[in-house]
């Protein structure tokens, strides 16, 4: 486009103004771009930062399972007896209750874009009566077999008596992205 600089000794300077204007469309352009990619890794790594947080739930300060009726799950001793009778009381049925009750078989799968534990297992109640609200602990380990986290899930569903259930794909919360191993344990069953 020639607006007739050029007759007066401008046309160089016009052609100048028009490759400044570009050079700033590409580095204003260039710049959004590189603040894009940095909000994207920051992105990446706090998400990452995130996953391999453990969770607070179900786990205690040293990794290990508290188990109901174990040393680190018992409350502080009463001196009231009939209150220490009460608590014995509303454990032994727990306790009972699990005698029976079963995990048959059991797998693990990553969902969630791998960060969550998605695991399915079948459960069998040999009682004589159903039996619901049932908490599981699923442990989580490297390839070598040492530990890495805990989780648990209280799943509300009741399974008949004399009879077995298979839950499938059960979100049981986020793992660690070098957990390789499962392993679920009943902790906890109600009667229905």
């Amino acid at each position: 486009m020639n607006a007739g600089f050029d007759r007066i000794g401008l046309g160089r300077f016009a052609g100048i103004g028009e490759r400044l204007a570009r050079g700033a469309t590409i580095v204003s352009v260039s710049f959004g771009r590189i603040l894009l990619w940095l909000l994207a890794t920051l992105i990446v790594i706090s998400s990452c930062v995130w996953m391999l947080m453990p969770l607070s739930k179900g786990n205690t300060a040293q990794g290990e399972l508290a188990v109901p009726g174990s040393a680190s799950a018992e409350p502080a001793p009463s001196t009231n007896p009939a209150a220490a009778a009460a608590s014995s009381e509303a454990r032994a049925p727990v306790a009972a209750e699990l005698d029976r009750l079963r995990i048959s078989s059991q797998t693990w799968r990553r969902g969630g874009l791998g960060s969550k534990a998605l695991v399915t297992f079948t459960l069998r109640n040999d009682n004589d009566y159903a039996i619901r609200d049932v908490e599981i602990v699923c442990a989580f380990t490297r390839r070598d077999g040492s530990h890495l986290t805990d989780r648990s899930r209280v799943l509300s569903d009741t399974v008949g008596l004399k009879s077995r259930k298979t839950f499938a794909r059960v979100p049981v919360g986020f793992v660690n992205v070098n957990a390789d191993q499962a392993k679920c344990s009943l902790v906890t069953a109600r009667r229905a």
